[in-house]
């Protein structure tokens, strides 16, 4: 035994308790660290909030901005010091790093880290009596900064991507997903156009969560099977790099192979061992040298490890962005969404939707409500908006009897440039007759009743109609993977059970927004949920849940062994068998309403036809 730096006694077996495992969640905003135990029990948790800990990096809401060209980037060396800071707050919150036994990670999808020619022998040196910022911040990079996933720099790259294999419809075919300003290899082409020296002084290109876990490993980890689905560059299906693309990437065929090298190999096991610990962490904060390292991955792949999630199940993160997450045997892609290789089950994808403007919209219309009330109110508070949303009827149409009359109202808020639809910050508001399929823009009681201004006029009924706009757009597109659902025998409707309408069967709530009633059942009412609405309730957050999960799979998974029948143990199988449903997850609102369901699905075909309405006036300008 040895004592770290900082007073860790170090084994190679765990005493004093069992085994603890290790997940991380690097986000726009925060670094989170979790630790679970073999149980799934989560027993500790430290974040780093960027703004509020690393503000001398003259970041805002965790990222640095560049208007003209619409960029917007992280600096590497604040994730550096948020590592060493997280691991400094579980240390004081008491958690005794000897008995961590494996560390995983999930990183913000699509980031990429570019590596200096010097990073490997870096990596591998490390002095324990120093932080890594010193001694990796000003030269293990080739270029400072990481472009974040709000980035809207890329439109020309992306117009390439859409064009390369002929249409957006056969890039999606190909790799998941059409071109977006946030995919990887948008933003590598443009990079290379854009600082041609720091390309060439690249040795390796790291996603988010493999650079993460390149930290742990000491050297530079590959990128795993469901995180390369973000970079627009891999063929899913026959599991290997589009050549066409990488030569778009690359600027030349002859300069493909430099960029495969850059790249490095794909990890196709979501649960195998990388390696041990790097001996900084050891000597430093006192891990145990047998420590496993799990190949890390995206943050939504990560997600939806945090419980056992059936195929007619879905998860919608309620964060930053707003994500609506399903995992399905069926390979379904189309532009209007992504389709992802599963992170851990090899026959399994991970359907995605992801917008831009989900927590940042939503605290746009509360702010400026908050900001009207003629009483006192806490800047953050969500008193108001709730309570206003809550009393505007659905859709902002009165009931008469059993009636809805009026026009249906419905909008569109962006504070930023939306990913879909592709469309600039600004705002909308229209009225839908579903009778005559017509829209109008809204009248309001200010002048600027539909508008692109990105400081728009803000009325009441926006607090309600921003949610249903959110989860319109995700019934909208997730049709297509929805299926019939039996009503839940609790409450049968009309008196007995029978066939509900397709739709999710459970709905998991996760992220910062998961904890608001109100979001809750209007999220129940638009998409339905035959079994309801429900919240994950274990504590933490669910991105870095589902890493530390992938840490206990990975180590304690039963292996098949050579000559055995059957494979190593799934992930479903390891985690469903330690899942305590009563503990881990809460009901938290009704899901299906019959009416009410049927009413938004009406609003449907209004909302679509709004959608494609404002991207024609958006051309047009």
């Amino acid at each position: 035994m040895q004592n770290g730096v900082n007073g860790h006694a170090t084994e190679t077996t765990t005493q004093n308790g069992g085994s603890l495992y290790l997940g991380f969640d690097l986000s726009t905003q925060q670094l989170k660290g979790l630790v679970v135990q073999s149980d799934l029990k989560l027993v500790h948790e430290a974040k780093v909030d960027f703004d509020a800990d690393l503000g001398k990096y003259g970041i805002e809401k965790g990222v640095l901005t560049n208007p003209s060209e619409g960029e917007i980037y992280a600096p590497v060396a604040m994730w550096l010091e948020a590592l060493d800071l997280v691991l400094l707050r579980l240390q004081e919150d008491g958690l005794d790093f000897a008995r961590v036994m494996g560390v995983s990670g999930a990183g913000m999808q699509h980031g990429t880290v570019f590596w200096s020619k010097q990073a490997e022998e870096l990596l591998k040196n490390l002095d324990g009596s120093r932080p890594l910022v010193e001694q990796l911040g000003q030269k293990a990079f080739s270029h400072p900064d990481s472009p974040n996933w709000q980035d809207a720099s890329t439109q020309k790259q992306c117009d390439m991507f859409d064009a390369c294999l002929g249409s957006p419809e056969e890039l999606a075919r190909i790799t998941g997903s059409k071109a977006h300003h946030r995919f990887s290899g948008p933003q590598i082409l443009r990079f290379r156009q854009k600082y041609p020296s720091h390309y060439q002084q690249t040795s390796r290109i790291s996603l988010v969560s493999s650079f993460l876990i390149s930290l742990f490993l000491g050297r530079i980890a590959p990128i795993d099977i469901g995180d390369v689905c973000g970079m627009n560059l891999r063929d899913i299906k026959k599991g290997m790099w589009n050549e066409d693309l990488l030569e778009l990437t690359a600027g030349s065929r002859e300069g493909v192979g430099e960029l495969r090298s850059k790249l490095g190999i794909i990890d196709e096991d979501g649960g195998g061992i990388l390696g041990t610990v790097s001996p900084y962490f050891v000597s430093r904060y006192g891990f145990p040298k047998d420590c496993k390292i799990v190949p890390g991955t995206g943050d939504n792949p990560s997600t939806i490890l945090s419980l056992p999630l059936r195929p007619s199940d879905a998860i919608v993160s309620l964060g930053t962005s707003t994500t609506f997450l399903m995992s399905t045997p069926e390979y379904k892609p189309d532009p209007a969404y992504h389709f992802m290789n599963h992170p851990t089950t090899p026959g399994l994808y991970m359907f995605m939707l992801c917008y831009k403007n989900g927590g940042l919209a939503r605290e746009q219309i509360r702010d400026a409500l908050n900001a009207l009330s003629p009483d006192p109110i806490p800047k953050k508070s969500w008193d108001l908006f709730n309570s206003t949303a809550e009393a505007t009827p659905p859709l902002d149409q009165h009931i008469h009897g059993f009636t809805a009359r009026g026009n249906m109202r419905l909008g569109l808020y962006f504070p930023r440039p939306e990913i879909v639809p592709n469309v600039p910050a600004g705002q909308w508001r229209y009225l839908y007759n579903s009778s005559t399929n017509t829209l109008t823009p809204a009248s309001s009681s200010s002048p600027a009743a539909s508008s692109s201004s990105t400081t728009p006029t803000i009325i009441p009924a926006d607090a309600r109609t921003i949610l249903e706009s959110q989860f319109l757009s995700l019934r909208l597109r997730s049709t297509a993977l929805v299926h019939p659902q039996p009503s839940h025998p609790v409450y049968p409707l009309g008196g007995a059970s029978r066939t509900l309408p397709p739709q999710p069967r459970r709905i998991y709530l996760v992220g910062g927004g998961s904890a608001n009633a109100t979001l809750a059942r209007v999220c129940g009412e638009v998409l339905g949920g035959s079994d309801g609405v429900y919240r994950l309730d274990i504590g933490g957050n669910a991105c870095g849940l589902g890493a530390a999960y992938k840490a206990v799979w990975g180590v304690e998974r039963r292996r098949a062994g050579k000559g055995k029948v059957g494979g190593d143990e799934s992930f479903e199988d390891l985690i469903a068998g330690r899942w305590d449903e009563g503990r881990f997850v809460r009901k938290v609102a009704q899901g299906y309403r019959e009416g009410v369901w049927e009413r938004y699905g009406e609003a449907v075909r209004g909302f679509e036809g709004m959608e494609r309405l404002v991207e024609r006036e958006v051309a047009r300008k």
